[in-house]
């Protein structure tokens, strides 16, 4: 058992990292707020400008604590969003849709990123970040799949990218929707669908109207409950191929999808105070916010800048696949 001088010992040079990292996502939110601009996005590039207190120095340890744990907490507590019986509005149909639609988008990852000569990490990553839930899915896959020496670089140019497309979409496909006579509760379903990261879909699906900003909401937690489904296909993948060796046995379940799955189960069986979902649901945003920081500290704005145009092609072919699929599904499906 730890004594509390060993937790002390072990806890101290973490601070000066995760205090840096802590204040540039505080910074980044103040900003997103004050500009109605992506907090993720804010949080990656001021991060990126203090690149120089990771490279050596007191900081080290406590942003590499931030980029891992303080992430991993983050994605697990994205599970007090979801409650099943939510999700059951989307029906049987439905889910099968947008599971559909995610297995395909994934997929279109892995058919242009050999085009493009880009290797399957990146194309897992992009695509389930495209399918699932933006920068949040990115987060999460970056965690359970083999790391090399391009995996983070990799990672931050994900959020990034998708956090951009989120943004224009939010703007653009209500417009879209609309010009092609999709009914409301339609238009609703399309956003939640398509578009990657969840406060851009509810920014989209109540600028339509209330119902279809709920058919949205949901549609989208839908995908979001589908990010353990899609983590545990790839460890079993990983390990039934050989891929992840050299890494250590990787574990069928994170631990950090244990806690998102034990929330979804706690928040489904229990009527939990909206007081305590709002509160816990902040601790997650906030805890991802200062993990994206970290990993902006971590990575270097010339390394970022190597990826090279194939990268973004690759994120904007399969958030257009995954945009045409949905529009084509939903106008043979009668499903709203």
């Amino acid at each position: 058992m730890l004594s509390i001088s060993s937790l002390r010992a072990q806890a101290v040079p973490l601070l000066p990292g995760l205090l840096l990292s802590a204040t540039i996502g505080a910074a980044a939110s103040f900003l997103g707020s004050h500009y109605g601009a992506p907090v993720m996005l804010f949080a990656l590039l001021l991060g990126m400008a203090f690149n120089f207190l990771h490279a050596e120095g007191a900081c080290r340890e406590g942003v590499e604590f931030a980029a891992k744990f303080v992430l991993r907490l983050g994605v697990g507590l994205l599970g007090i969003r979801i409650v099943l019986d939510d999700l059951a509005q989307i029906g049987l149909t439905g889910a099968a849709l947008l599971a559909g639609l995610i297995a395909l988008t994934i997929a279109t990852g892995f058919i242009a990123a050999p085009i493009f000569r880009r290797k399957w990490r990146f194309a897992l990553l992009t695509g389930g970040a495209v399918a699932i839930c933006g920068a949040s899915a990115a987060l999460a896959i970056a965690a359970v799949i083999p790391h090399n020496d391009k995996t983070e670089r990799n990672t931050l140019f994900t959020v990034m990218a998708v956090t951009a497309l989120s943004t224009i979409a939010m703007v653009a496909y209500p417009l879209l929707f609309q010009a092609m006579g999709f009914s409301e509760l339609q238009q609703g379903f399309l956003i939640g669908a398509t578009i990657h990261d969840v406060a851009q879909v509810v920014g989209a699906g109540f600028s339509v109207s209330d119902p279809a900003g709920e058919i949205a909401t949901i549609t989208k937690l839908f995908r979001v409950a589908m990010l353990p489904v899609v983590l545990v296909a790839i460890v079993l993948i990983l390990r039934a191929t050989g891929a992840g060796r050299g890494q250590g046995r990787i574990p069928l379940l994170p631990w950090f999808m244990v806690l998102f799955l034990g929330l979804v189960a706690l928040g489904s069986l229990v009527d939990l105070p909206v007081v305590l979902v709002a509160q816990v649901d902040m601790v997650s945003r906030a805890c991802l916010i200062t993990a994206i920081a970290a990993l902006g500290v971590k990575t270097s704005l010339k390394a970022l800048s190597a990826v090279g145009p194939g990268h973004l092609v690759i994120v904007v072919i399969e958030t257009l696949a995954l945009l045409v699929l949905a529009t084509l599904a939903l106008h043979y499906v009668a499903l709203i």
